[in-house]
């Protein structure tokens, strides 16, 4: 599999570089953000791997031009960045998965090898999910709630997939993470609740019968009151 690697610290990027490459990757390398759009636009990869603060162009921007361009190759942020809001961040911009400097290689290569995995896989689903007045187009990417549309980005689409394919069922906060963001759950964070309380002012603040709940101390649950 070919991966392409966004960095501009020479030795991050050789000590990246070569891990993967004795991990039977092929690696192209990038030390700025224009050029590595270029080659994601040239090139067919099974993932990127991208720094957040790059020269010319940086992680999320290039994250957010490579969506805009249909690129559906999956996205490692790596970035020294670890607050929330910088996660949330590298989400909404079209990240898929989000890892924290330092990190141990071994750590990095799980997320690769779940990434390119995934990004292998075609599976066929139905086109329409409908529960309690919500129709969620599936291929083109819509969603309505008693028919009137609702604008959600592309994280907030997949969280909201999630809870309609378990509708009456408690999703714990680290499933939810790990199906939605592919993360492995920190505690520390509240990403999943941010995303929650997207999700509820625009699925349920308009309108009086209420689907998205909370099991305090267990997580949330999409059911009709």
């Amino acid at each position: 599999m070919k991966l392409l690697v966004v960095e501009d610290e020479p030795k991050t990027l050789q000590a990246i570089q070569q891990g993967l490459e004795e991990s039977q990757f092929e690696v192209d390398i990038a030390y700025d953000g224009l050029i590595a759009k270029r080659l994601a636009l040239k090139n067919n990869y099974a993932g990127i791997i991208t720094d957040l603060i790059l020269p010319g162009l940086n992680g999320y921007e290039l994250c957010r031009q490579l969506r805009a361009e249909g690129i559906a190759t999956p996205i490692l942020m790596l970035t020294a960045l670890g607050e929330t809001e910088d996660k949330i961040s590298g989400f909404d911009a079209g990240a898929d998965q989000y890892l924290t400097k330092p990190f141990h290689f071994a750590e990095l290569l799980a997320r690769v090898r779940a990434l390119t995995k995934r990004g292998t896989q075609v599976t066929m689903t139905a086109q329409y999910l409908r529960y309690g007045g919500i129709e969620m187009n599936l291929d083109a990417k819509m969603v309505t709630r008693d028919g009137q549309p609702i604008d959600l980005t592309a994280r907030e689409f997949a969280l909201l997939e999630f809870l309609m394919r378990n509708q009456g069922r408690v999703l714990s906060k680290p499933a939810i993470a790990e199906q939605v963001w592919d993360l492995n759950f920190d505690t520390g964070t509240n990403v999943v609740e941010v995303y929650i309380n997207y999700l509820r002012k625009k699925i349920d603040k308009n309108f009086s019968k209420k689907l998205i709940h909370t099991h305090f101390g267990m997580g949330y649950m999409l059911q009709e009151e």
